[in-house]
Parts: structure tokens; C-alpha cells; sequence
């Protein structure tokens, strides 16, 4: 079950609307540095994976075209998540996808890291942070809602005082 947006005219004057947003661009802004894969030399991208511990990036053109298009999908992701930062009570129950979507798209990651053979430094980061942010935004999203609708009140219709 999930929580309907909080209503405009209930929302404080910042402080945990704030904290969303400012933890969404941040999110956005990281994944938006993808956008140098993208468009970098295959060189580039080759010597990048052996400084990561990898073999470097095979010259077949596939992997090319996987490793920019999954770039692109990163830097995708960022422009949307940074661009819903600046409408957090609009896009709310959005946001709560995302977040609750996270901790399994983190668990997706790390059995692929393994199943691939990823180095550990990457394997222990990449899928338990993916979760991690999901966790994070879940927990700023509760608190703001806790701030403006005050605990044990939340979906009660002020009209059903008496019993039915």
C-alpha cells in the first residue's frame, strides 16, 4: 500500500521536502556523469576498465555499444531523478517507486557483479549502494510525512468519528 502525495497546502516551508530534493539532485547529478562514457574514445574506456582491475574493454563493437549504452541509461536515470527534484510533492509517489524499485535492482546488480566475475572493490559498492540510496530516500520520504501528518492520523476521514 502506498501513501497518496502529501497535500500542497500541508507542506512545512522546506526543511524535510528539502532534504528529498536536495538528496535527489545529488543522486541525479552522480548519474549524470555517466554522460562522459557516452561520448569518450574506446581507448578511453578500455584503459578505465583495467585501472578498475578489469582486462580492458574488448575491441569487439558490442561491448563498445553495451558499455555507452548502459552510460546512457545511467545518465538517463540522473536527468530524470534530478529533474523530479524540483517538483518533490508533485512527483511523490514516483519517487516512492524509484525508492522502493532500488533495494531490488541492488540485489539485480550484485548477483551480476558475482555471476561476471566483477572485482570485490566494485562488487561490494555498486549493488548495495544502489540499494542503500533506495533505503535513504524511503526513510527522508517517511519523515517528511511524519512532519506533516502527525503519527496514528494518516488516511483517517475526520468526518467518520462516529461508528459505522
Amino acid at each position: 500500500m502506498t501513501n497518496p502525495a502529501p497535500p500542497s497546502s500541508a507542506v512545512p516551508t522546506g526543511d524535510p521536502f528539502r532534504n528529498v530534493a536536495r538528496l535527489l539532485r545529488l543522486f541525479g547529478l552522480v548519474d549524470l556523469c555517466a554522460l562522459f562514457a557516452v561520448v569518450v574514445p574506446h581507448v578511453w574506456l578500455s584503459d578505465a576498465a583495467r585501472a578498475a582491475g578489469l582486462e580492458g574493454l574488448p575491441a569487439d563493437p558490442v561491448a563498445g555499444y553495451l558499455a555507452r549504452s548502459a552510460s546512457l541509461m545511467y545518465a538517463l536515470h540522473g536527468a530524470t531523478v534530478f529533474f523530479i527534484s524540483f517538483d518533490v510533492r508533485r512527483y511523490w509517489p514516483l519517487i516512492r517507486c524509484l525508492a522502493l524499485l532500488s533495494p531490488l535492482h541492488g540485489a539485480i546488480v550484485l548477483g551480476l557483479d558475482i555471476a561476471e566475475g566483477m572485482p570485490i572493490w566494485w562488487t561490494s559498492l555498486e549493488g548495495p549502494a544502489f540499494a542503500a540510496t533506495g533505503l535513504v530516500v524511503l526513510g527522508l520520504q517517511r519523515r517528511a510525512e511524519l512532519q506533516v501528518v502527525p503519527p496514528g492520523t494518516a488516511g483517517r476521514d475526520d468526518r467518520a468519528d462516529s461508528p459505522r
